[in-house]
């Protein structure tokens, strides 16, 4: 009894000293609720590269390292698609960056519906846990759903919702941001180790103050140029004037010829 007490307590002083660490706000949900309106038409999206041909394609939902492990429903070529507003804005956030020696690393941005009930449906097979240890070691598996890191809606799919990171053109390298791409925890979060709004670091045993720095540098390049960020994930960015902030579209990704 005393060891599982002393368990308890210990886990329970691991949580504060995280939260401690990365804010105390609970997770936003990424989806909303009301009616959903599948759209097959692709007349306004655009091939991302056609628009922003610097920009480093890491398409994770086309290969199988991502936390489902598999390639997901809808993603036919390792390629990303924008509406072509959220596509000239990354432009104008390319040109910036480059002017200061990076380039962006691309790794989701329109998805289809149904890549989202891919998610949906690996998400209620609880036994299928392949990644949990590369991208949710510290969750169980029925909590994904809980704790909204899985919806049945995804922002994504309005196309105008980008996830990306920074290269860094001397180094050669991924910019160090302190945590993987699509990590389930609060680590993932914006105002871990500081605040996001003021750009001030907080010491803590998380992120260290060089990568909520880079994590700042994204932040602040894309808000410049329109973008709002996601409180749950330092990699993900909506239009903030997105042209169809109520359609949720189907058609697969795939090299667009418009």
């Amino acid at each position: 009894m005393y060891y599982n007490m002393t368990k308890q307590i210990l886990c329970a002083l691991g949580t504060l000293l995280l939260l401690a660490a990365c804010g105390g706000k609970g997770c936003c949900p990424a989806s909303q609720e009301g009616p959903l309106a599948a759209e097959e038409n692709s007349a306004d999206f655009v091939t991302l590269s056609d628009v922003v041909p610097d920009a480093i394609l890491e398409i994770r939902y086309y290969g199988t390292y991502n936390f489902v492990g598999a390639r997901i429903d809808g993603y036919l070529q390792p390629t990303a698609l924008l509406t072509r507003r959220a596509a000239d804005s990354l432009r104008a956030v390319s040109d910036d960056l480059k002017a200061q020696g990076y380039r962006l690393k691309i790794y989701d941005a329109y998805r289809p519906q149904m890549g989202v009930d891919h998610f949906v449906r690996w998400g209620k097979a609880l036994d299928d846990t392949l990644m949990k240890p590369y991208f949710y070691p510290n969750e169980t598996k029925d909590s994904l759903f809980i704790k909204d890191y899985i919806a049945t809606r995804s922002g994504h799919s309005r196309g105008s919702t980008v996830d990306l990171t920074l290269f860094d053109m001397r180094s050669e390298k991924e910019v160090d941001m302190g945590g993987t791409f699509d990590w389930f925890g609060r680590e993932s979060h914006p105002d871990c180790g500081g605040n996001p709004e003021t750009g001030v670091y907080r010491k803590n045993d998380t992120v260290t103050a060089t990568q909520f720095a880079n994590r700042m540098l994204l932040r602040t390049v894309m808000l410049r140029h329109g973008f709002k960020p996601y409180d749950c994930e330092w990699w993900h960015f909506t239009l903030r004037d997105e042209p169809y902030p109520d359609t949720y579209f189907a058609f697969p990704v795939q090299q667009l010829n418009n």
